[in-house]
């Protein structure tokens, strides 16, 4: 059993205080979801969580089965078990699917030769993949079954989902959404899910809704908050105008979460 903790979270970006002081509770096989308005600062705090670069942690604090994560850099938050698959994903090219799935899968040998190949039938992605460049001339829904792809093969404690829903068709969201729910129960995953959408919770099944306004969770319930927001709008949890948030691509190749 492993416990993501979020503690008063806050960060700015740019200068402009973002994070206000974000409290959440993640534990194994549970998936969250996390939704708001534009400009309410989701996205901040999936990149805060995972250190990209200009999003400066204010305060609070994040803990993984008791460890500091703030004081880690990406790549040990990755090694500790965090995962990010990111609202709009970088492109890599000259490195290879193949490459980086070997370089970073739980598996080894003909285990992970296999395991890649069962994955990518499971998500409807052709082998050949394997060969392209990451996200290199994909569409948006084959990089977010591409993306599912590496959050299988690397079998993260934790997945932090960022409109994981966004660019896919209906199959392909059916197909993604029954993977990674298929990993919160055999692999006991646990799993933040950032969305606008109840389409997502229909396959992906929430313990918790999460509603995020100014900055900060403002309301926690059951998923049939989902459904309340679905007919309502965020008219009831708005209290401030919240200005979306701009980010750059200064410095694109220092900051491999730059989009």
């Amino acid at each position: 059993m492993s416990d993501l903790v979020i503690e008063g979270l806050c960060a700015t970006v740019g200068g402009t205080d973002i994070l206000k002081g974000v409290d959440l509770h993640i534990r194994s096989g549970e998936v969250h979801a996390l939704m708001g308005p534009n400009g309410s600062g989701k996205s901040t705090l999936s990149h805060a969580l995972l250190g990209r670069p200009g999003y400066e942690v204010t305060g609070g604090s994040v803990t993984l089965d008791g460890e500091d994560i703030l004081a880690l850099t990406t790549a040990e938050r990755a090694s500790a078990g965090l995962f990010l698959a990111m609202q709009r994903p970088t492109e890599v090219p000259g490195v290879l699917l193949r490459d980086v799935l070997a370089a970073s899968s739980a598996l080894d040998g003909d285990d992970h030769d296999d395991a890649v190949l069962v994955e990518l039938e499971r998500i409807g992605l052709d082998p050949a993949f394997l060969d392209r460049p990451i996200n290199a001339d994909l569409s948006g829904g084959e990089k977010k079954r591409n993306e599912t792809v590496q959050l299988a093969m690397l079998r993260p404690k934790f997945a932090i989902l960022d409109e994981i829903d966004s660019g896919l068709d209906v199959d392909g969201l059916r197909l993604v959404s029954q993977r990674i729910e298929e990993a919160t129960n055999n692999d006991d995953m646990g799993v933040l899910a950032i969305t606008h959408f109840t389409r997502l919770l229909a396959e992906l099944k929430a313990d918790k809704v999460h509603i995020f306004s100014a900055g900060k969770v403002v309301e926690t319930a059951g998923p049939e908050l989902a459904d309340e927001l679905e007919a309502e709008g965020y008219a009831r949890w708005v209290t401030e105008t919240e200005a979306p948030v701009k980010e750059s691509n200064t410095g694109l190749y220092d900051d491999p979460f730059a989009i």
